[in-house]
């Protein structure tokens, strides 16, 4: 299958992205990219290296297998020759994957019509869309004009949690003032029920406490409606991409 994960010049976050790109690449999926301009990417510095993240370096920074997965990622050919967006066509991918990311920087990646009318596309013809943090935000501002609703108007969905969001913010605002709050002026929990039919459609799932891994599966949290999966946090990340290869396969 031909998967293609979009990402902004900077700011993704690096478990959401590579890990599923090593997973997918594992199980013998081709993985492209897109980027705004068709410029390689750039992951997160402060969530990639702990850099700025003091005393809760180790609870916020990247894991260890997600830095060794992402010099990997960034070594490979389709990382190194995205797409730009404007080039990006549905017909020629199967899959879609959406990571977060928390830095100002991922809004030209939230906020573009191009990846919005993509997603939309995706949906009409019910290939798999599989979002996680802010990822989901992205597919529920995609607006299906034939109804005016969000393409996950009717669908069941999780995402970054208020609840974690909030913390994050807390616990580093003294330095980092709002960087853990992409839009300060909300959150993506907040965001996403309101492009849904029913509040209650957004899942919280259990309290994320640890990360999930290869042989932890049942640590993370997966919501799959359909077509759709969606996740809340890097700790999620093992049950999402594995999920989505139970997916994958049950296409053919």
């Amino acid at each position: 299958m031909n998967v293609l994960i979009p990402l902004p010049r900077y700011g993704f976050d690096p478990t959401e992205a590579a890990i599923p790109w090593q997973i997918l690449t594992r199980h013998n999926h081709h993985v492209f990219f897109g980027t705004p301009n068709g410029q390689k990417a750039q992951a997160d510095r402060i969530i990639l290296t702990g850099e700025k993240l003091g005393i809760w370096k180790p609870l916020l920074r990247a894991g260890k297998d997600a830095v060794q997965a992402s010099r990997e990622m960034e070594n490979s050919p389709s990382f190194n020759a995205p797409l730009p967006y404007s080039q990006i066509k549905e017909r020629d991918f199967d899959v879609l994957f959406l990571p977060g990311g928390h830095d100002k920087g991922v809004k030209e990646y939230l906020e573009s019509e191009i990846l919005q009318q993509l997603i939309v596309n995706f949906f009409k013809n019910k290939k798999p869309v599989a979002a996680v943090c802010h990822g989901p935000l992205l597919v529920a501002r995609s607006i299906n004009p034939e109804t005016g609703k969000s393409v996950i108007y009717n669908y069941k969905t999780t995402a970054l949690l208020k609840s974690q969001e909030r913390l994050a913010y807390f616990l580093t605002k003294l330095w980092l003032k709002d960087y853990y709050l992409t839009y300060p002026q909300t959150t993506v929990e907040d965001e996403v029920k309101a492009f849904l039919a029913h509040k209650n459609n957004f899942i919280k799932g259990p309290f994320p406490m640890f990360r999930d891994n290869a042989k932890h599966l049942r640590r993370g949290f997966v919501v799959h409606d359909k077509n759709y999966l969606s996740a809340r946090w890097p700790g999620d990340i093992y049950r999402l991409s594995f999920t989505l290869i139970e997916k994958i396969k049950n296409l053919n």
